[in-house]
């Protein structure tokens, strides 16, 4: 039987994976988080995991930072990230982070299955979108690009909820109305994005996002 954590903020997305999941005689959930703080509450309390699925931008810790805390504790649950991200960036982070394995939530149910099994059998699995578009980049002698000097850089879920209004062409006020919050609110997080990358103005801060796979 292979022990699972799911740690997914959006709750229709953690019931589907858990559906699909449970479908596997072999997985059992033994656990449900919103966030890698959560994470460490379930262990914390005597749960064993085997693989903990967990996305890259969650609330409180993060997917990287979930890593390091369970290796600081000696935990030795397998982590696979399961997001949206699919830039090259992400993965090399994940992986150097030490990850186990990396997926897309569009990914399919078998290949979804698969990629847990191998991962358990101490594998690591990269995503086959991904593994197929570095091989076309490798064959045609094209440079594969990965990170860029200012890698370090990392934006909260909101902030990139933000940024990517911002590219849209919305304004602070209609972004502050979207979101439910107050236009200042929104100034304050497109100036601490500009901070962080160092870039000069809101334009150049998008072709930062776009350069660095943050937005597509």
């Amino acid at each position: 039987m292979i022990d699972i954590i799911l740690v997914e903020d959006h709750k229709i997305v953690r019931n589907g994976v858990k559906s699909l999941l449970e479908k596997e005689p072999k997985f059992k959930i033994v656990g449900e988080a919103v966030s890698g703080n959560d994470v460490l509450t379930i262990l914390n309390s005597g749960t064993k995991a085997d693989i903990i699925l967990a996305d890259i931008n969650m609330p409180g810790l993060s997917g990287l930072e979930l890593i390091a805390e369970l290796k600081k504790a000696g935990y030795n649950a397998k982590i696979i990230m399961l997001t949206m991200l699919d830039h090259e960036r992400y993965v090399a982070k994940a992986f150097k982070a030490g990850a186990n394995g990396y997926l897309l939530k569009n990914t399919s149910p078998d290949e979804l299955i698969f990629a847990i099994k191998h991962i358990y059998a101490d594998g690591n699995y990269l995503f086959s979108e991904l593994a197929m578009r570095l091989l076309d980049r490798l064959s045609q002698g094209r440079d594969i690009m990965i990170l860029d000097n200012r890698s370090d850089v990392d934006f909260s879920k909101r902030e990139t909820e933000v940024l990517t209004l911002i590219a849209e062409g919305f304004t602070n006020q209609e972004i502050a109305d979207k979101l439910f919050t107050s236009k200042r609110t929104i100034e304050g997080h497109r100036q601490s994005m500009i901070d962080k990358t160092g870039t000069r103005n809101t334009a150049a801060l998008i072709r930062f996002a776009l350069l660095n796979g943050i937005i597509s």
